[in-house]
């Protein structure tokens, strides 16, 4: 997905840096963006995030990620609203670090190149500034955990194949003392949690969206027990963590108990498993909506947890003890996430991140429920109280299906008349629309006064299995005709220029914009495909081998000859004479996921057929651009492109 925006450089250098196309950028058909419009838009670029990475395990210290160059990198703030003390100035952005367990004295960060996400793991020691690969620098190295006692890393590396997960163990301390714990096949596996007595590892094999399994590794013999069901019935699981003794284990899975409150397999309950007797407590099922994730207090009496009710991330506590939910402190308004424990037991760190807030720490001490935010982001000297908050609409679609949407709107106050719409339609196909920070697109809504409308179209998560499910194999154009729903309410708003809509989105968000240019060719004006699929055949065979099962569990299996007929009818590829608006395509090349190749062979099969196509590839991004120079460029392009075809 295009999860990750990345924060501002100093307003300086900020109207500098874009006098022409950097030559890593391969820019066609775009036109140069004025002086004017890069001042006027400048602060709109000049935002940042942190984002929690880990606490020091005997100091109250934060390690956060934040952006004060081109890239992300490892900061440590001390105490609340202090200074962000740089750790790492590399050219790309890292992924996130953890201190050591216990002592703290290094820490361990994940980054990759250009974009490729071939992520390597290394060790950076404070003291000397040193840093040590760990891992092979070649293979995808992913999901390190440490067992509590900073002896060993668990992770999970494709080094062997290229394409299976399997589970790795580490002495970080001792480079070259990593050893092969568990072959596995698949690229969907995970290390969750260390027993307390660190001799087994509980592993997640996530198979897709609708279907995991939790397994416990033996680590002296090296065999895995299955622990959830495996049968007929397919049942989603989040993530697992041992109980205090590790007796028991705690998971998110899909309640199989016909009289709870939450229907059955439909979200994701925290659920209390027996290791001994295998029988499953389900200790949330009160509650109808996911629960995204939960950790557990260091004396194991309370869980923290945050649900995703409609779009926005609740925090929650629960008595581990009773199961029973005590009561909630008053936070900021916003989506709570990435939930984590102090050593001390009573302060629990998590990011908030809403329309007016960019994603920023917050911690809670759960003795006193006092609430202080550790960093305040910068919002380019906006005035953040001044961005639009969203309202979420429901309609029904073309068959009753009840669907939703968030509507930012700009102030009506400054812009008169219908106003221009954007649909901005996510990726994944399983992501959800939520109404976080809009980062550069707040220039849409205040400078020119375009609405923005993000759908929730069926196959969007956090709205129960059932619905995720609507959009998979040969229901994939139900999806495109959720659109065709939303357009429909726009031309029912009094509000808003039914005469002016543009589609914009990223991965398989690009897909569908294709997909909607296609269908609602008449009624759209242009559209913007960032990284999109455009051929589901040659993006099956061209995305990374340990990627390609897990996709295929979503959109179909092309080695089934009616599913194969069926992927090639509906690509956009085979449909391009549809397209007959102007279209702006913005592709990495070190793309793992969406390979290039699928936005060249649609740029070019749009030129064939004598369409207009504006064409920006980064050589040195992957999935959606993280280096902030690069972003900005495609930004300003961005503007330039609505400004003709849409604003007109």
């Amino acid at each position: 997905g295009m999860r990750r925006f990345l924060p501002g450089l100093p307003v300086l250098l900020a109207f500098r840096i874009l006098a022409q196309a950097p030559d890593n950028l391969v820019v066609e058909g775009v036109p140069p963006a004025s002086d004017e419009l890069k001042a006027e838009a400048g602060p709109y670029m000049e935002f940042r995030t942190a984002a929690f990475n880990d606490w020091h395990p005997d100091r109250r210290e934060l390690l956060i990620t934040t952006r004060f160059a081109d890239s992300a990198q490892l900061h440590v703030v001390r105490r609340p609203g202090g200074t962000r003390s740089q750790l790492t100035f590399l050219p790309e952005p890292v992924a996130g670090g953890q201190f050591r367990p216990r002592t703290g004295e290094f820490i361990v960060f994940s980054q990759d190149t250009g974009g490729g996400e071939f992520f390597q793991l290394y060790r950076y020691d404070p003291g000397t500034a040193k840093i040590t690969l760990l891992t092979d620098g070649k293979s995808r190295n992913t999901g390190a955990r440490w067992a509590a006692s900073g002896r060993w890393l668990a992770y999970t590396s494709t080094r062997r194949n290229g394409k299976d997960n399997d589970i790795y163990v580490m002495d970080p301390a001792a480079p070259k003392t990593d050893r092969l714990a568990l072959q596995v096949s698949g690229g969907g596996w995970s290390a969750q949690d260390w027993s307390p007595d660190e001799t087994r590892l509980l592993l997640l094999e996530y198979i897709s969206i609708n279907e995991g399994h939790v397994h416990e590794l033996d680590l002296k013999s090296g065999k895995a027990e299955l622990l959830t069901l495996k049968g007929k019935d397919k049942f989603a699981v989040g993530s697992a963590r041992y109980a205090r003794g590790g007796g028991a284990i705690y998971l998110t899975t899909e309640v199989r108990d016909a009289d709870a409150a939450v229907p059955r397999g439909e979200f994701q309950v925290l659920t209390k498993l027996d290791l001994a007797t295998r029988k499953q407590t389900f200790l949330t099922s009160h509650i109808p909506w996911n629960v995204d994730e939960f950790e557990l207090s260091p004396d194991g009496r309370t869980i923290a947890f945050v649900t995703n009710e409609d779009g926005v991330g609740v925090l929650r506590f629960l008595n581990a003890r009773t199961g029973k939910e005590t009561k909630t402190p008053k936070l900021p308004l916003g989506i709570v996430s990435r939930l984590d424990w102090h050593e001390n037991g009573r302060d629990l760190a998590f990011n908030i991140n809403s329309a007016r807030s960019p994603l920023d720490v917050y911690v809670l001490d759960t003795k006193t429920d006092k609430v202080e935010r550790w960093t305040a982001s910068e919002t380019g000297g906006l005035d953040a109280d001044t961005f639009v908050e969203p309202e979420l609409i429901k309609l029904k679609s073309f068959d009753g299906l009840p669907i939703s949407a968030f509507v930012y709107r700009p102030d009506p106050g400054k812009f008169a008349g219908r106003r221009p719409v954007l649909i901005n339609i996510h990726g994944g196909p399983e992501a959800q629309a939520r109404p976080v920070f809009q980062a550069r697109n707040n220039y849409f809504l205040s400078e020119l006064g375009i609405a923005m409308v993000y759908p929730n179209v069926r196959g969007s998560d956090g709205y129960g299995s059932g619905f995720l499910q609507l959009d998979n194999g040969f229901k994939r154009k139900d999806s495109v005709k959720d659109i065709g729903a939303i357009i429909n309410w726009v031309k029912s708003d009094p509000r808003l220029d039914s005469g002016r809509i543009g589609v914009i989105g990223g991965s398989y968000g690009g897909y569908m914009v294709l997909a909607s240019m296609i269908h609602y060719n008449d009624q759209l004006r242009c559209g913007v495909d960032v990284v999109g699929i455009s051929n589901f055949l040659t993006f099956l065979k061209n995305t990374q081998d340990y990627r390609r099962d897990l996709r295929r569990a979503e959109y179909g299996d092309e080695r089934d000859e009616k599913m194969r007929e069926f992927l090639e009818k509906i690509s956009p590829t085979t449909n391009v004479q549809g397209i007959r608006k102007p279209l702006f395509v913005v592709q990495g090349r070190n793309d793992p996921r969406v390979p290039a190749t699928e936005s060249e062979q649609m740029v070019k099969a749009i030129r064939d057929n004598g369409g207009a196509v504006w064409y920006l590839m980064a050589k040195d991004e992957g999935h959606g651009f993280q280096k902030k120079k690069n972003a900005d460029f495609q930004f300003l392009s961005t503007i330039l492109f609505l400004r003709e075809h849409l604003l007109k």
